[in-house]
């Protein structure tokens, strides 16, 4: 089997989507979430620009963990923006309620970064954006979702997730699927093979 096939990357999150994607696509590795204080500092450098904020966490996520663990660190961020704000994963369910409401009618974009570190060095980022638009929602079509979703509802910025019945809150979407799910995995596999390439030669 040709080397790239078997290679780990050390995944510097949490979020089990993303943990997902990687093994589905035979990229198995060690799951280790970084410690919060490297995005608080990330979050202060970029303030007044959202659109870097995922590169900066995606990368603080990387660096954070990359000098203690051997080969390839990957961080993954993600932001949804919508009218300015950068919406946060909802605590409460009314956060979560707020949140659809806001969503309704409305397209609104995710940005999605990635970064690999090696040792001391970044060694490849990336970031791509999907735009999505919102169906019409009634206060009981956001009820209802809420009631189905549980605690669901909390494990993703915009209360979503299109992977499962999320995706019938939509009427439109326009951008690359694993960059929605919060990594764009071509690009990833594009350069890991590269890059492995590079090693052995």
């Amino acid at each position: 089997m040709p080397m790239w096939l078997e290679d780990t990357v050390t995944l510097a999150s949490g979020r089990q989507t993303r943990r997902s994607i990687l093994s589905a696509a035979g990229r198995d590795g060690v799951v280790k979430p970084p410690h919060p204080g490297g995005e608080i500092d990330a979050k202060a450098a970029v303030r007044g620009d959202p659109k870097a904020l995922p590169e900066a966490l995606a990368s603080a996520k990387a660096k954070a963990i990359a000098a203690d663990h051997p080969g390839l660190v990957l961080g993954a961020d993600q932001i949804l923006l919508h009218a300015g704000r950068v919406y946060d994963k909802p605590r409460t369910r009314q956060e979560a309620a707020q949140a659809l409401v806001s969503l309704s009618g409305n397209p609104h974009t995710l940005i999605s970064s990635l970064s690999l570190w090696c040792g001391n060095n970044e060694v490849w980022q990336y970031s791509d954006r999907a735009i999505l638009k919102m169906r019409h929602l009634t206060a009981a079509d956001v009820d209802s979702y809420l009631d189905r979703m549980g605690e669901k509802v909390f494990s993703s910025v915009g209360a979503y997730q299109v992977e499962g019945p999320g995706i019938q809150l939509f009427d439109a979407i326009e951008g690359d699927h694993f960059t929605i799910l919060g990594l764009p995995l071509l690009p990833l596999l594009d350069f890991l093979r590269r890059y492995r390439s590079g090693v052995e030669q």
